[in-house]
């Protein structure tokens, strides 16, 4: 039952981190220093919004107009992080079902352990849903860093949320993991 809670209480950490990714706008940081360091300027773009922070400490955010506008790997990426959040969600829902610790289906030993592997496999999944779009964007955040044609004032570098993901992710993965080996056959 320990190894379960680990488990789960990892995977919901995961499944936070998840919505700390797809909230803030963090994805790609842009620093663009002028001449002088009185127009200094931070732009985050994130999934849904973009937003400059100036050097006198006003921030300004806008979401983007338009979904269609909006480049492939961003459109994309926001697909697979609310699907990753919302298999998150179900692997919640059924976990707490299947761990030893509740008592639903506390006379049905067989579906208890049927139910709570399968939230374990959903964590996984959820994982795997939200270490794509950022290792996705990471990458094309890269390329675009060291591609020729990109000006010095606008290379963009890896945000927060890019290394919040892959922890993220990477916690649904080994919480679901430990979730689904914690059962015996």
């Amino acid at each position: 039952m320990g190894t379960q809670l680990v488990g789960f209480c990892l995977a919901v950490i995961g499944f936070m981190g998840t919505i700390l990714i797809c909230a803030l706008p963090m994805w790609k940081v842009t620093a663009f220093i002028a001449a002088n360091i009185v127009t200094a300027q931070v732009f985050w773009e994130g999934l849904w919004m973009n937003c400059v922070l100036q050097s006198t400490g006003h921030l300004q955010c806008k979401t983007y107009d338009s979904i269609l506008a909006l480049p492939q790997d961003l459109q994309g990426s926001r697909a697979l992080v609310c699907v990753s959040l919302g298999a998150s969600v179900v692997a919640i829902g059924l976990s707490v079902v299947g761990v030893r610790c509740t008592n639903f289906f506390h006379y049905d030993r067989l579906t208890k352990t049927n139910i709570g592997v399968s939230g374990g496999v959903v964590f996984i999944i959820a994982g795997v849903l939200c270490i794509i779009p950022v290792s996705w964007s990471a990458h094309t955040i890269i390329t675009g860093f060291y591609s020729p044609l990109a000006t010095d004032a606008r290379r963009g570098e890896l945000g927060a949320s890019i290394y919040i993901g892959w922890v993220s992710g990477a916690l649904l993965v080994i919480g679901g993991g430990l979730l689904t080996g914690s059962y015996r056959c």
